[in-house]
């Protein structure tokens, strides 16, 4: 049985819409970091390997660009990728100071293990939804990520 939606803190009462997405982040990131466990990834290094899956040979700052995560995390996550052998990192013949990152067979191998956990997440994520509930979601996460990043962009513009 599922445990109970915890109450809103009071301090989080003029904010029930922001404090009900932090509780589904941390729940869907919580799930999603168990699924990665059991094929010995961390969060994160599977967006990075799903970006390389669409266009392998791609730079570093290509990847950090895609993912939109900051240059320490991806720098860390394709250190250990390397290590476990999903992917190789080379100067690119350009600029030696660019780095290109390519798969390993090991690291395109999983393409459909990738895929499964995020239809099994997807499954779960959307279990309690009706289809139109679940485009509707989309839509409306999509609308909320959009004004985030656009007030982010007008603040930053002010500065």
């Amino acid at each position: 049985m599922a445990a109970p939606t915890p109450p809103t803190p009071t301090t989080a009462g003029e904010g029930p819409m922001s404090y009900a997405i932090f509780q589904l982040a941390r729940a869907h990131r919580a799930r999603a970091a168990a699924m990665l466990r059991e094929m010995d990834l961390h969060p994160g290094q599977e967006l990075l390997l799903m970006q390389l899956l669409d266009r392998d040979g791609q730079t570093q700052s290509e990847l950090l660009e895609s993912v939109g995560l900051d240059h320490s995390t991806v720098s860390k996550s394709l250190r250990r990728m390397q290590d476990a052998g999903l992917l190789v990192r080379e100067p690119a013949a350009h600029d030696r100071r660019v780095m290109v990152v390519h798969l390993t067979d090991k690291g395109r191998a999983l393409r459909e293990p990738i895929a499964a956990m995020w239809q099994a997440l997807e499954e779960t994520s959307a279990q309690n939804l009706s289809a139109q509930e679940a485009e509707s979601f989309v839509r409306t996460a999509y609308a909320i990520t959009d004004a985030i990043n656009s007030r982010g962009v007008a603040a930053e513009g002010s500065e």
